[in-house]
């Protein structure tokens, strides 16, 4: 049987229609299924500590299993590749330390995936600065100290990964100051934190988040704070723009992205989930008292943070000359 131009215009809008209910249905009952929260580095650290304070939260308000998952290895980017080559559905999300994120397409040059095109944010989530801190026998008690040190006897600097966040930071005041040291990697800011309560490191750059307890605790000495302001948390430790490194600021930025792609409605309701927990009166309360600061963002906000310290990170590795494979 013949079918005319008409009726074969009408079959295809049917179809499409069709095609565009079921699109709008599978994201009307979006989740309906368990969701992965991937964390690319191991337990312990300032992204692994959020997510666990989050899950629980952002299970019951979506009526679904939310899952931490720990996939540590090559700076986070083991984890960040995993979520960036995802279906975009919204059921694998990424939770990490966004700034070192915005490193890496610096530092790798044989990246598989591009964090601009193939991820997308949903929103920040909190701030905590680098805390400068060292092996309590190491006998300096301010950086003026501790460069003076570092000229006469062979430091150990920890760093969580290299091409991370703290390493890049821990450039920085080498340079600004030229103090020496050795950069031994790890695979996470809890190793590193370990490694230097246990002395086999002697210097260390991590989130305060993650750093604050050993502290606390006398595990550690710590020496000054990557932020323009003191925090209140620590309001003796002089900032390290305050001992002679002027503007300098550095820290975690933990955010949550999604697979590009990902439908607009999935971004905006897990935006609005998210920034009620994070904000809750309790997750606040916990995060402060570690020293970490609630920040959230619209995903446009996040997108253009994230760029901005793309640029910004992409000047220190080109002057420090920083290449890994």
């Amino acid at each position: 049987m013949a079918i005319n131009r008409r009726e074969l215009l009408a079959a295809s809008l049917a179809l499409g229609a069709g095609a565009g209910t079921g699109a709008a249905s599978a994201q009307a009952s979006w989740p309906s299924k368990p969701i992965r929260l991937v964390v690319p580095y191991p337990p312990g650290g300032s992204s692994d500590i959020i997510a666990r304070a989050i899950s629980q939260p952002l299970s019951e308000a979506l009526k679904q299993s939310v899952i931490v998952d720990n996939k540590a290895g090559a700076n986070g980017n083991l984890g960040a590749d995993i979520v960036a080559k995802s279906a975009p559905d919204g059921y694998t999300l990424l939770l990490c330390d966004t700034g070192a994120l915005a490193i890496s397409p610096s530092v790798y040059p044989k990246l598989g995936f591009d964090p601009t095109k193939d991820l997308r944010g949903v929103t920040m989530l909190a701030y905590s600065p680098h805390l400068l801190v060292v092996h309590p026998s190491v006998p300096a008690n301010n950086l003026k100290e501790l460069i003076a040190l570092s000229h006469k006897s062979e430091l150990n600097f920890a760093v969580t990964a290299m091409g991370s966040a703290p390493h890049l930071a821990g450039v920085a005041v080498e340079r600004a100051t030229k103090a020496k040291w050795q950069y031994i990697p790890y695979k996470g800011g809890s190793q590193a934190v370990s490694d230097t309560i246990a002395g086999q490191t002697q210097v260390l750059m991590n989130g305060m988040l993650a750093t604050l307890p050993h502290v606390q605790s006398g595990k550690l000495k710590i020496l000054g704070v990557s932020k323009s302001t003191r925090m209140p948390l620590i309001g003796n430790v002089p900032t390290l723009a305050e001992q002679g490194i002027p503007n300098f600021e550095s820290g975690t930025w933990q955010g949550l992205l999604v697979a590009n792609g990902t439908p607009a409605a999935i971004v905006n309701r897990l935006n609005t989930e998210l920034i009620k927990i994070i904000r809750s009166p309790d997750i606040r309360a916990k995060l402060a008292g570690q020293g970490a600061e609630v920040v959230t963002m619209t995903p446009g906000q996040q997108d253009a943070f994230f760029n901005q310290e793309r640029s910004r990170w992409a000047k220190v590795v080109t002057e420090a000359n920083i290449k890994l494979d």
